[in-house]
């Protein structure tokens, strides 16, 4: 019988022992022997559930036991996540987590202990909840090459994006609805600035060019500064306006970001609305591939950690194909000032300043009214676009600049 420990009692954790117990003899039936959650380590008790006899708070029992084999981690944050897992990995355990913060940080370090270790070390529901994504990128998509990766990764600040565009409401009611809803934080730092979508995108470049980037140190930009009057905007040109972690890999170097970008309303990524989640994958041989589903909820993130358990328990770890990352290093990276795509920038000016306008940023689309005039710029890098900013501000005070995808 194979042992299983769960590591975090929260919305994930309690989703997973719910999944492993209402599917258990669809489970078992496809891995071929019976299984049983021995422990969840939790600081709290949880006298009402139908676990509570299984809640332990001592991870050293659990590390300890030669019995428990696969150990499922869904703590959140660093520590002391990162240095269970990291403990489990060593004592011979398996281990499959939801907890991006860690892939992101240590993810390298991890998966090399796992090999050194003869065990596994799974992470598919670390990014897009229940959509598959890092499976697929690492078996069916493996004899292709991936040259990009674009998605929208977070759905809290999609959530609040879709309702400002469909119902005009201002960002800071939506946030304070979905803070109600539970689809927000009361901290919500990490969605609505972009650090969520930053681990997730690092993650996802790995996978694709096997490097793993630093998610401190790429470019990251929230959304706490776009307006309805900015969603109004995009829409009249065309566009909607949604949160993207983007990857490209371009004459051997990578970049990654993270920033709020008008997407054209006739590519697939326009209309994941409300709290989904879409990624879209381009690689050379099948051209563009794209996933689409829930990003994040109990049970479809927990049924995402259950496959990965499912997987180890099917087979050895041999026979898993597992991802092989190098940390990055300087000579990797893209200079992001090299970075170049059009940008939209509304501007405080007149509708007669739309030549002088144009000839500064290549524009080749206006809209506006006299006191608010947006443009689509010609294709131009991070660096000439700050230079140009710089210049007309004197003159023309920047009111919004939002990059396009």
């Amino acid at each position: 019988m194979i042992q299983i420990a769960i590591l975090g009692f929260g919305v994930v954790g309690s989703g997973t022992a719910e999944v492993l117990t209402e599917n258990k003899a669809i489970i078992e039936r496809k891995v071929g022997q019976p299984f049983d959650i021995k422990y969840i380590l939790d600081l709290r008790d949880f006298p009402d559930s139908p676990f509570a006899d299984k809640v332990i708070h001592d991870f050293n029992i659990i590390v300890n036991d030669p019995e428990v084999s696969l150990v499922a981690e869904m703590m959140g944050g660093s520590h002391p996540a990162y240095d269970f897992t990291k403990a489990c990995l060593e004592a011979g355990k398996s281990v499959v987590t939801s907890n991006k913060e860690v892939v992101a940080n240590f993810g390298t370090e991890l998966l090399g202990l796992a090999k050194t270790h003869g065990v596994s070390y799974e992470f598919e529901a670390s990014v897009g909840g229940g959509i598959p994504i890092i499976r697929p990128m690492n078996q069916d998509l493996s004899s292709n090459n991936i040259t990009a990766v674009n998605g929208i990764l977070n759905g809290t600040t999609n959530y609040i994006l879709t309702k400002m565009e469909t119902e005009g409401t201002p960002f800071a009611e939506v946030l304070k609805d979905a803070q109600k809803k539970g689809y927000a934080e009361a901290n919500p730092t990490a969605d609505v600035e972009g650090l969520d979508a930053a681990r997730k995108i690092v993650i996802l470049a790995a996978m694709a060019f096997g490097k793993r980037i630093d998610p401190n140190t790429i470019p990251c930009e929230g959304i706490t500064k776009i307006t309805v009057e900015d969603m109004e905007t995009a829409r009249e040109l065309g566009y909607a306006i949604k949160l993207i972690g983007h990857t490209e890999k371009r004459d051997g170097k990578i970049l990654c970001m993270v920033s709020p970008r008008l997407v054209s309303q006739y590519t697939p990524l326009s209309g994941v609305s409300d709290v989904f989640n879409g990624i879209l994958v381009d690689a050379d041989m099948v051209g563009q591939v794209m996933f689409y589903g829930p990003g994040a909820g109990k049970l479809p993130t927990a049924s995402a950690v259950v496959a990965d358990m499912i997987d180890i328990m099917e087979h050895t770890p041999a026979n898993i194909k597992a991802p092989v990352w190098a940390d990055a290093t300087a000579e990797d990276i893209m200079d992001f000032s090299t970075y170049a795509c059009k940008n939209l920038v509304v501007l405080d000016a007149p509708l007669s300043a739309a030549d002088t306008l144009a000839s500064a940023f290549g524009a080749v689309r206006f809209c506006g009214r006299d006191g608010r005039l947006a443009m689509i710029t010609a294709e131009l890098t991070e660096a000439t676009m700050t230079e140009r900013l710089t210049k007309v501000d004197a003159a023309y005070p920047i009111i919004t600049r939002i990059r396009l995808l």
